[in-house]
């Protein structure tokens, strides 16, 4: 198991020097704001993904339209060396 970096042993001996240093009547409080942080900053990074995900394809929509709408060199050059020929 590992969280973070952090394996088990060291999970272990955070979790025996918070249990020293707050209490057990505070280590669940603390335990519970703790969790409560972490579920919103995943929220926020799952929201940040997915708004990303979109404008990367806003992006790569409006390059394949422009792709499309504007005409490559190599049909300019051949449009150009037709014109030529008559």
């Amino acid at each position: 198991m590992n969280v973070f970096g952090i394996g088990l042993p060291e999970m272990i001996l955070i979790f025996v020097v918070a249990l020293l240093i707050f209490g057990p009547k505070k280590l669940p409080e603390i335990g519970k704001s703790l969790g409560k942080t972490i579920k919103g900053f995943q929220e926020a990074s799952r929201e940040f993904q997915e708004e990303f995900k979109k404008e990367a394809q806003d992006i790569e929509e409006t390059v394949s339209m422009n792709a499309k709408l504007e005409p490559s060199n190599e049909t300019q050059k051949n449009v150009s060396t037709s014109e030529k020929v008559n």
